[in-house]
Protein backbone atom coordinates (compact mmCIF):
# COMPACT_ATOMS: atom_id res chain seq x y z
CA UNK A 1 0.00 0.00 0.00
CA UNK A 2 2.72 2.54 1.16
CA UNK A 3 4.64 1.72 -2.21
CA UNK A 4 1.62 2.11 -4.28
CA UNK A 5 0.60 5.63 -2.52
CA UNK A 6 4.45 6.75 -3.12
CA UNK A 7 4.27 5.81 -6.57
CA UNK A 8 1.09 7.89 -7.28
CA UNK A 9 2.41 10.85 -4.97
CA UNK A 10 6.11 10.61 -7.44
CA UNK A 11 3.68 10.36 -10.77
CA UNK A 12 1.42 13.69 -9.58
CA UNK A 13 4.72 15.50 -9.00
CA UNK A 14 6.34 14.53 -12.12
CA UNK A 15 3.05 15.82 -13.80
CA UNK A 16 3.37 18.89 -11.77
CA UNK A 17 6.85 19.88 -13.03
CA UNK A 18 6.54 18.64 -16.80
CA UNK A 19 3.14 21.18 -16.69
CA UNK A 20 5.29 23.86 -15.09
CA UNK A 21 7.77 23.38 -17.69
CA UNK A 22 5.13 23.66 -20.34
CA UNK A 23 3.36 26.66 -19.60
CA UNK A 24 5.38 29.25 -20.77
CA UNK A 25 5.14 27.23 -24.55
CA UNK A 26 1.31 27.20 -23.84
CA UNK A 27 1.51 31.10 -23.44
CA UNK A 28 3.58 31.68 -26.16
CA UNK A 29 1.71 29.33 -28.14
CA UNK A 30 -2.06 31.01 -27.40
CA UNK A 31 0.07 34.84 -28.36
CA UNK A 32 0.92 32.78 -31.60
CA UNK A 33 -2.18 32.06 -32.51
CA UNK A 34 -3.52 35.35 -31.58
CA UNK A 35 -1.21 36.59 -33.90
CA UNK A 36 -2.34 34.57 -36.89
CA UNK A 37 -6.33 34.95 -36.27
CA UNK A 38 -4.91 38.87 -36.49
CA UNK A 39 -6.65 38.88 -32.96
CA UNK A 40 -5.24 42.43 -31.53
CA UNK A 41 -6.83 42.30 -28.20
CA UNK A 42 -6.26 38.53 -27.60
CA UNK A 43 -2.46 38.58 -28.53
CA UNK A 44 -1.47 41.96 -26.55
CA UNK A 45 -3.68 40.08 -23.41
CA UNK A 46 -0.64 37.89 -23.69
CA UNK A 47 2.19 40.15 -22.55
CA UNK A 48 2.99 41.93 -19.22
CA UNK A 49 2.07 45.28 -18.53
CA UNK A 50 6.15 46.09 -18.71
CA UNK A 51 7.01 44.12 -21.73
CA UNK A 52 10.40 44.48 -23.47
CA UNK A 53 11.03 44.18 -27.45
CA UNK A 54 14.52 43.88 -27.98
CA UNK A 55 16.45 44.00 -31.50
CA UNK A 56 19.08 41.10 -30.89
CA UNK A 57 21.05 42.80 -33.44
CA UNK A 58 21.93 46.11 -31.94
CA UNK A 59 20.67 45.32 -28.46
CA UNK A 60 18.69 48.26 -28.30
CA UNK A 61 15.06 48.04 -26.56
CA UNK A 62 12.47 48.35 -29.44
CA UNK A 63 9.50 49.31 -27.40
CA UNK A 64 8.90 49.29 -23.54
CA UNK A 65 5.75 48.74 -21.65
CA UNK A 66 2.23 47.10 -23.33
CA UNK A 67 1.28 50.52 -25.01
CA UNK A 68 4.53 50.92 -26.86
CA UNK A 69 4.18 46.89 -27.85
CA UNK A 70 0.22 47.66 -29.18
CA UNK A 71 1.02 50.82 -30.91
CA UNK A 72 4.19 48.28 -33.45
CA UNK A 73 1.08 45.86 -33.97
CA UNK A 74 -2.14 47.71 -34.51
CA UNK A 75 -0.80 49.30 -37.37
CA UNK A 76 0.62 46.09 -38.36
CA UNK A 77 -2.39 44.33 -38.07
CA UNK A 78 -4.35 46.49 -40.33
CA UNK A 79 -1.59 46.96 -42.87
CA UNK A 80 -1.74 42.62 -43.32
CA UNK A 81 -4.89 40.94 -43.57
CA UNK A 82 -3.34 37.85 -44.84
CA UNK A 83 -0.69 37.66 -42.07
CA UNK A 84 0.62 34.36 -41.04
CA UNK A 85 3.11 32.70 -38.96
CA UNK A 86 4.79 29.19 -39.17
CA UNK A 87 7.25 27.68 -36.56
CA UNK A 88 10.05 25.50 -38.56
CA UNK A 89 11.56 24.98 -34.90
CA UNK A 90 10.72 25.58 -31.52
CA UNK A 91 12.99 25.50 -28.37
CA UNK A 92 11.86 25.27 -24.98
CA UNK A 93 14.71 25.94 -22.11
CA UNK A 94 12.84 27.16 -18.63
CA UNK A 95 11.04 30.04 -19.37
CA UNK A 96 12.20 30.77 -22.45
CA UNK A 97 10.83 29.76 -25.76
CA UNK A 98 12.67 30.02 -29.27
CA UNK A 99 10.99 30.29 -32.11
CA UNK A 100 12.31 30.41 -36.03
CA UNK A 101 9.31 31.51 -38.06
CA UNK A 102 7.95 31.86 -41.42
CA UNK A 103 6.27 34.84 -41.46
CA UNK A 104 3.99 35.36 -44.61
CA UNK A 105 1.34 38.49 -45.11
CA UNK A 106 3.15 40.74 -43.66
CA UNK A 107 1.39 44.61 -45.10
CA UNK A 108 0.74 42.74 -48.31
CA UNK A 109 3.43 40.82 -49.28
CA UNK A 110 3.31 37.69 -50.22
CA UNK A 111 6.84 36.80 -50.10
CA UNK A 112 7.81 35.00 -46.63
CA UNK A 113 10.85 36.08 -44.35
CA UNK A 114 11.99 34.21 -41.72
CA UNK A 115 12.84 35.69 -38.05
CA UNK A 116 13.65 34.39 -34.77
CA UNK A 117 11.74 35.76 -31.84
CA UNK A 118 13.26 34.30 -28.31
CA UNK A 119 10.65 34.97 -25.39
CA UNK A 120 10.98 35.20 -22.10
CA UNK A 121 7.94 34.05 -19.86
CA UNK A 122 7.11 35.45 -16.51
CA UNK A 123 4.56 33.98 -14.56
CA UNK A 124 1.40 33.44 -17.36
CA UNK A 125 2.86 36.75 -19.91
CA UNK A 126 5.81 37.30 -22.03
CA UNK A 127 7.90 39.67 -20.41
CA UNK A 128 10.53 40.19 -22.85
CA UNK A 129 10.65 39.32 -26.63
CA UNK A 130 13.92 39.49 -28.00
CA UNK A 131 13.75 39.67 -32.46
CA UNK A 132 16.62 38.38 -34.61
CA UNK A 133 16.36 39.43 -38.36
CA UNK A 134 18.59 38.51 -40.85
CA UNK A 135 21.26 41.01 -41.60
Amino acid sequence: MRLLLLAFLSSCLLQLAVAQNSAPEMVVQANLDAYNAHDLATFMSYFSEDVTLVDFNSGKITARGIDEIRAIYEPYFKASPQLHSTILKRLVFDNKVIDHESITGARGNPEAFEIVLMYEVCGDKICKMTVIRKL
